[in-house]
C-alpha cells in the first residue's frame, strides 16, 4: 500500500471524491486503485478565510508507483508469549475501560477471569443516573462514577490521547468492532459519545462472557489476604440491598487481581493502602465548569466564512501563570454540566456530550493544579480528604440537595454572589443554586483562574464573557493517588495489577484501555 499525505479538500466530498482527489494530486489513476484506507483526517482552521480538511489516505495500487512511501496494512493482532498456566480464575476488580480492555485481551488468550464491578451493567446504570438528574436520588455504587463503563461513559467518550502506538490502535480497532462508528480510526479527536458508548459497553460484555469471562455486578470487594507477601483470595458482597439483607460475604481463591477501580474508589484506596500497599501521594487539579454559547465558540475557532460541514468547535487552553498553572480539560461542545457525585453530602461535577454533540452550549473543566504540598497530613490519602472536603463545601453552598453553585464570570471577577442568570444558560441538573463560588474555592485557585480565563479570551474572544457560566466544583480530574508497581506491572504485593486511571497510571478512556491491555499481557506472559 502507498501513503498519499496533505490532501487538502475544500469542500463536502464522498470518500470515493476525496480519493479520486488525492489520485488527481499524485497523477495516478483512480480505476487503479484496489484498496483504500483513510488513515488520518483533521480541521485545518489556522486560517479563517481559508479551512480545509486534511487528509492522509493509505492505498492499494495495481502498479509499483515511485516516490511514494510504502506501508503495510495495519495488523491488529498482539504478538504475545503465553507463559502463565494459572491454576486459578484471575479477578478484575472494576468493569471501566482498563478492567474491560484487560478482560478482553484475557479471554482472547483463553483465560476466563472474573470481572467484579459494585455498579450495575450499563443499561441499568444508565436508569438510576437518569432517576439522579431528575430527582437527586442518588445510588451511591450505581452513578455517573461508579458502574460498568467506568466514569468515562457518561462524559464525551473522548479517544484522544498523546501516547501513539500500537495498542492504542488496537483499542481503536476494538471499539469499532464492538459498534462504534469507523471514523474514530482515522479522525484527529475522536470521540464516541454517551450515546453509543453505553451500547457498545454492552456488546463487549456480551463477548467477554461468551468467550468465558464472568460479570459480578453490584458487587464490591471489601477485603483480600495476602500469605507470604502473595495475594491468594478476595473477599467481597452484593451491594443490592434488596438481597442483601444477610450481609453475606463471598470469597474467591485466586493468585491474581487487576485493581482497575477508578479515580473515585475512596474506601478501596483506604483498604488498599490498610493491608500494606505501597501508594504515594501525587498532582490532580480542580476548578470548576465553564459555559459558553456553543455558536461563539464555533465562529471564534471557524470564522463565518466557510461552506464546509464543520462538527461544533473545540478548543484546548493553557495559561502558565507565576505561581500556578490554568489549563482546560475535557471539553464537551455542544454538551451538558453533568451532576457526578458518588457520595452523600458531597457534590461534583463533570461535562457530558452525545455523538452529535447538538447541544445549545459548551462546556469545559477550567482547573488548577494541586501538589501535596498542599494538602495538610502526610498521609499518602491526603488527596482523597482534600477532594472531600472541597465536594462537602460545594453540596452545601449548591443548598444540600445535589443542586449545584453556580456563578457567572462577571459575578466571580467581582467577588459577588449572582443574582441572575444573563445570555448563557446552565444545563446542570437536577437544579442549579445561584451562588458565590469564591466562598468554598481556596484562594490560589481563585486567583489562578482569574488570570486563565482571562488569558483564554485572548485566544477564544468572548471565553471571559460576563454571562459565561462556572459551575462548582471540578475535583475528580484524576486519581489523587499512585499506587507504585514494579517492571511486571505488580505492587509490591505479588498477583496484585494496580491498573488504568485509579491506579495512577492513565487519564481517561484511551489511556485506561491502553493500560488494561498492558496489565494483560503481564498476566499472559508471567511464568512465575
Amino acid at each position: 500500500m502507498y501513503r498519499l499525505s496533505n490532501i487538502k479538500i475544500y469542500e463536502d466530498l464522498t470518500e470515493k471524491d476525496i480519493v479520486k482527489k488525492a489520485c488527481e494530486k499524485y497523477k495516478l489513476n483512480f480505476n487503479k486503485v484496489k484498496e483504500y484506507i483513510i488513515y488520518k483526517k483533521s480541521i485545518d482552521a489556522r486560517n479563517k478565510d481559508n479551512i480545509f480538511y486534511n487528509y492522509t489516505i493509505d492505498i492499494e495500487y495495481n502498479e509499483k508507483i515511485r516516490n511514494l512511501q510504502e506501508v503495510l496494512k495495519e495488523d491488529f493482532k498482539l504478538n504475545i508469549n503465553i507463559k502463565n498456566h494459572m491454576t486459578t480464575r484471575p479477578v478484575i476488580i472494576g468493569a471501566g475501560p482498563a478492567g474491560l480492555f484487560c478482560a478482553l485481551i484475557l479471554v482472547q488468550n483463553g483465560m476466563k477471569p472474573i470481572i467484579i464491578e459494585q455498579g450495575k451493567k450499563v443499561e441499568d446504570r444508565k436508569k438510576d443516573v437518569d432517576i439522579f438528574l431528575k430527582t437527586g436520588n442518588l445510588n451511591i455504587n450505581s452513578n455517573i462514577q461508579f458502574g460498568e463503563g467506568g466514569a468515562g461513559t457518561f462524559s464525551d467518550g473522548k479517544l484522544t490521547t498523546g501516547v501513539n502506538n500500537q495498542i492504542g490502535r488496537i483499542v481503536l480497532k476494538e471499539f469499532v468492532n464492538f459498534g462504534a462508528p469507523e471514523q474514530i480510526m482515522y479522525i484527529n479527536k475522536p470521540h464516541i459519545g454517551t450515546d453509543n458508548l453505553i451500547k457498545i459497553i454492552s456488546n463487549m460484555r456480551n463477548y467477554i462472557i461468551k468467550l468465558g469471562g464472568e460479570f459480578l455486578f453490584e458487587n464490591k470487594v471489601i477485603d483480600f489476604e495476602i500469605k507470604n507477601n502473595k495475594l491468594i483470595s478476595v473477599f467481597y458482597k452484593s451491594t443490592n440491598n434488596l438481597k442483601n439483607n444477610n450481609l453475606e460475604i463471598k470469597k474467591i481463591n485466586t493468585d491474581t487481581a487487576v485493581f482497575a477501580i477508578g479515580h473515585s474508589a475512596r474506601d478501596t484506596f483506604e483498604k488498599m493502602y490498610e493491608k500494606g500497599l505501597n501508594i504515594e501521594k501525587k498532582n490532580f487539579s480542580v476548578g470548576v465548569r465553564i459555559e459558553h454559547k456553543q455558536d461563539m465558540i464555533n465562529k471564534s475557532q471557524y470564522g463565518e466564512k466557510t461552506k464546509l460541514k464543520l462538527p461544533p468547535a473545540e478548543y484546548k487552553l493553557a495559561y502558565h501563570g507565576k505561581e500556578r498553572s490554568c489549563y482546560t480539560f475535557c471539553m464537551c461542545p455542544g454538551g451538558f454540566v453533568m451532576a457526578s457525585s458518588s457520595d452523600k453530602n458531597e457534590l461534583v461535577t463533570n461535562g457530558m456530550s452525545t455523538f452529535a454533540r447538538d447541544g445549545e452550549n459548551a462546556n469545559s473543566a477550567v482547573l488548577v493544579n494541586i501538589t501535596p504540598e498542599d494538602f495538610k497530613g502526610k498521609s499518602p490519602l491526603e488527596g482523597i480528604y482534600f477532594q472531600k472536603e472541597l465536594e462537602k463545601k460545594a453540596f452545601i453552598l449548591g443548598g444540600s440537595n445535589f443542586y449545584a453553585p453556580i456563578q457567572r464570570f462577571e459575578d466571580f471577577m467581582k467577588n459577588q454572589k449572582t443574582t441572575k442568570i444573563g445570555e448563557v444558560k446552565p444545563t446542570y441538573k437536577p437544579g442549579v443554586t445561584l451562588s458565590n463560588l469564591q466562598e468554598i474555592l481556596p484562594t490560589y485557585v481563585i486567583d489562578t483562574l482569574k488570570e486563565g480565563i482571562l488569558d483564554f479570551d485572548k485566544k477564544i474572544k468572548g471565553f471571559a464573557d460576563k454571562d459565561s457560566i462556572l459551575t462548582g466544583v471540578e475535583t475528580r480530574t484524576s486519581s489523587p493517588v499512585r499506587i507504585v508497581r514494579d517492571e511486571s506491572l505488580q505492587s509490591n504485593i505479588k498477583g496484585i495489577y494496580p491498573c488504568g486511571e485509579g491506579a495512577g497510571y492513565a487519564g481517561g478512556i484511551m489511556t485506561a484501555g491502553i493500560d488494561g491491555i498492558k496489565c494483560a499481557i503481564k498476566i499472559l506472559e508471567n511464568d512465575t
